[in-house]
């Protein structure tokens, strides 16, 4: 048997920020994990390059039973602290819209940043182990495929259930029923949406086409790109809805944000009263998308035979296309999983269980869901190291 201070399961993300952080507090630290390697999500995550925060980050950016639960978290270890720790490392980094930050090069270069300080620190790691059992003896003991493990503290950081050829599982889930936690319902979110019938077949001939509208749902709303896709929608827009939507739900989407329609029909009725609708739309709309509508939602005219009325009629369908999905591409695709451990039965100071000292839950597992954008990742870093400071 291998006596340590702490053991951490999982190496990934929010697991190497705890490890650094407890090791930094002097704690012997050893970390397990099922995958060959650490911190597999950190390299592939942002087309390869990471978005490794949020240069604005709030409470406001997360879903959870507790609305007020990570703001604690959040603010003992900040976006700006954690994009200090990037500079204090000369990574070259670069913001994008919505405030996204992303490493110039390389993912390669913030797995780098903590596996580097891991080591200098002399965490131990254990890869390619499966933990096989956990009992609570002075301590907490771990069966595993290497042999057992005992720690004072032990902290979970096994993710969510999204991308489970990734090596997601439910694994965190069941440790924290184990111990008698309850368990939000968890479900696929940041997940592209699909369609079924006619407007599956409808739009599948614009699979591809991407472009700028606002999509509402249960009184969230966000303005990104949406994009066609063969099996639904996607794009940033329709991901940060898919966390709010649920199955049954309507989602609405406006076309043309900020655009007046109206006064653009009118307009091009008085020089061109001859010209089509759908080629008055085509001077604000992807030409392709404008022949779905026909198709769909509007019936082709000349704008001679359209009164002030039906303009205002044609306004309101495009700001307010109603779209019923029948569902999403699920956890095979989705970036986060919403739900998880109840944050009633953590502190929101340390992460560490009410009932059971020692015991900490971290990161996705815990039902604290970000929007897109390095929120989820920061996530990972500030209840870590919250749980670093304390495990």
């Amino acid at each position: 048997m291998i006596k340590t201070e702490v053991i951490i399961i999982g190496a990934g993300a929010a697991g190497l920020m705890c490890a650094l952080t407890a090791a930094q507090q002097g704690r012997q630290v050893l970390v397990l994990d099922h995958a060959k390697k650490a911190g597999e999500k950190i390299r592939i995550s942002g087309g390869g390059r990471c978005n490794f925060t949020n240069r604005y980050v709030s409470a406001e950016n997360y879903l959870c039973a507790n609305p007020h639960f990570c703001k604690s978290a959040l603010a003992q270890f900040s976006s700006d602290d954690f994009i200090a720790m990037v500079e204090a490392h000369d990574i070259a980094y670069h913001e994008r819209e919505h405030h996204q930050l992303f490493c110039d090069d390389s993912a390669q270069d913030i797995l780098k940043m903590l596996l580097e300080g891991c080591r200098q620190l002399d965490v131990q790691f254990q890869l390619n182990c499966e933990v096989q059992s956990i009992n609570k003896t002075n301590g907490y003991a771990i069966q595993s495929s290497h042999g057992l493990f005992q720690a004072e503290s032990l902290v979970i950081a096994t993710g969510g259930l999204s991308i489970p050829k990734m090596g997601a599982s439910p694994f965190g889930l069941q440790i924290a029923h184990q111990f008698g936690l309850n368990i939000k319902e968890t479900r696929a979110g940041l997940v592209p949406f699909t369609l079924t019938g006619k407007e599956k077949e409808l739009f599948q001939a614009l699979s591809g086409m991407s472009l700028p509208v606002s999509v509402s749902c249960r009184g969230q709303s966000f303005s990104e790109a949406m994009l066609f896709t063969h099996r639904g929608l996607s794009g940033p827009a329709m991901l940060q809805i898919s966390s709010y939507w649920q199955v049954g739900d309507s989602i609405c989407i406006d076309l043309l944000p900020q655009q007046d329609i109206e006064a653009h029909l009118l307009a091009q009725k008085e020089q061109n009263p001859k010209m089509q609708l759908q080629s008055a739309l085509s001077l604000l709309l992807p030409k392709r998308l404008c022949q779905v509508l026909m198709q769909s939602v509007l019936s082709n005219t000349t704008l001679k035979q359209i009164n002030a009325q039906q303009c205002a009629v044609i306004n309101q369908q495009l700001h307010h296309w109603m779209l019923k999905p029948s569902g999403t591409e699920g956890y095979r695709t989705a970036e986060v999983t919403l739900g998880g451990v109840d944050t009633d039965a953590v502190s929101s100071k340390t992460m560490q269980c009410k009932k059971h000292d020692g015991l900490f839950f971290i990161g996705e597992v815990l039902d604290v869901t970000g929007h897109l954008g390095g929120f989820n990742f920061q996530w990972a870093w500030s209840s870590a190291y919250c749980a670093g400071l304390h495990a």
